[in-house]
């Protein structure tokens, strides 16, 4: 055949192929059918044809001739994961599990994130009573399932039966971890065996792994803490026990609400996002001491032994950034959304100062705390964290930053070089988030 002759028959292939699969999604899988054979007739060992005719075979209930067309499609395309996993449902229905499992692990093997043979794989473990192997295929199939495809109607009752089984495994993973550690952790105070405690939990399907996602300023190899131990920080106490005197300042700036203005302020042509409700709207409102690097020196000279007491605290300073100190007021009724921060290089910090007695918190990942007037909370704010004040009263706690604790000297130096850096690069109005 010459190779004028050759590209001719190539184009016609590729055209029967296109239509038998215009047919296929049309639901016509008998004139489907009738064109992958004309494919084959002309190219006897075009796997996806020959994977085609087979799937088309097994439906049909001839098992004799699925096989046939599977195993042709597998010798001209070994790695071709359809093919395999046909066959391993020839091979259930003929009742050799054996045969089956051999199969379909193929299909895996050749693509690993298919989700169909993954569901294969742990229908044939589930029936023969592996449930713990069957679960973790069940968790692939759920891995690897696009989230679009997971709502649709026709896939509900698998991805249901995937969850339970998946949950189930876990509740008995759980109680087992917990049996075999017992012993070791007996004795030992909350504190000592959190993160275990913690690992435990996202084993058992009690707690999702929480990581950090800083939107402007990653800083790698930092642990993704949510709220850590206020006693971790010899400075807390020095702070903490300037509490009365940083309520008392508090309460005279409240006096007179001019100070205060809205903490979202989204600069004109840029998208509100999940902010559009306390955009401009002192329902979340700021008393600034420190903005963006600069004092507001009739502000702060309002409260000086708040800004006393801040100064012991090993506060970022960055030209045209940092420190940045305020009272956040929060009215009630109001909740701040789900949000991440620009930097995990430091830390958050609210001493609360008043605070209602119910339906007023904070969530960072999944962690709930509420506040306690007096007592610091230090977060890692690129961690998604919203806030909340559902209750009658007012809620206001004061707000500042300090370094990440693991930052050393010089990365804390290089990390402020970092920020007047990417102001220098994107100009010092840019939407760089709170560095």
């Amino acid at each position: 055949m010459n190779t004028r002759s050759t590209e001719r028959s190539a184009e016609l292939v590729a055209a029967l192929v296109a239509e038998a699969e215009s047919l296929t999604r049309q639901g016509r899988m008998r004139e489907a059918g009738a064109m992958w054979e004309r494919v084959v007739g002309m190219d006897p060992a075009h796997a996806t044809a020959l994977t085609q005719l087979g799937g088309l075979a097994l439906a049909a209930g001839e098992l004799e001739q699925a096989q046939h067309y599977l195993e042709r499609a597998i010798a001209a395309a070994p790695r071709l994961a359809m093919a395999h996993a046909h066959l391993s449902r020839v091979h259930t229905q003929r009742g050799d599990r054996a045969a089956a499992l051999a199969a379909i692990d193929a299909a895996i093997a050749a693509d690993p994130t298919a989700w169909g043979p993954q569901l294969e794989k742990a229908r044939l473990l589930e029936a023969g009573g592996d449930h713990r192997a069957a679960a973790l295929h069940w968790g692939n199939m759920l891995t690897y399932m696009p989230e679009a495809l997971q709502r649709q109607a026709n896939v509900q009752a698998v991805v249901r039966q995937a969850q339970v089984a998946v949950q189930r495994t876990r509740d008995e993973l759980g109680a087992y971890l917990e049996d075999n550690l017992a012993p070791l952790i007996k004795g030992h105070d909350a504190r000592e065996v959190e993160r275990i405690r913690h690992s435990l939990d996202i084993l058992a399907g009690r707690r999702t792994f929480i990581t950090a996602k800083p939107l402007t300023l990653p800083i790698p190899r930092l642990p993704a803490i949510p709220i850590f131990h206020r006693e971790d920080f010899d400075w807390a106490p020095e702070v903490e026990a300037a509490f009365p005197d940083i309520l008392e300042e508090l309460h005279n700036v409240l006096g007179d609400q001019s100070g205060f203005e809205p903490y979202v302020q989204t600069p004109e042509g840029q998208p509100k996002g999940q902010f559009a409700a306390l955009d401009r709207n002192t329902d979340w409102g700021a008393y600034f001491l420190w903005k963006h690097g600069r004092r507001i020196d009739a502000q702060a000279d309002a409260c000086p032994r708040t800004e006393a007491a801040i100064a012991r605290a090993p506060q970022i300073r960055v030209p045209g950034r940092a420190p940045v100190i305020f009272f956040s007021a929060l009215r009630p009724g109001v909740h701040i959304p789900p949000h991440n921060g620009a930097t995990n290089a430091r830390l958050t910090v609210h001493l609360p100062l008043i605070i209602p007695p119910s339906d007023c918190g904070l969530r960072v990942g999944e962690e709930v705390h509420i506040w306690e007037p007096g007592r610091l909370v230090m977060f890692d704010d690129t961690i998604r964290h919203e806030a909340w004040n559902f209750s009658d009263r007012l809620r206001v706690v004061l707000i500042f930053d300090v370094w990440h604790p693991m930052l050393t000297p010089l990365e804390r130096e290089l990390v402020g070089a970092m920020t007047q850096g990417l102001m220098g690069f994107y100009g010092d109005d840019a939407d760089l988030g709170e560095l």
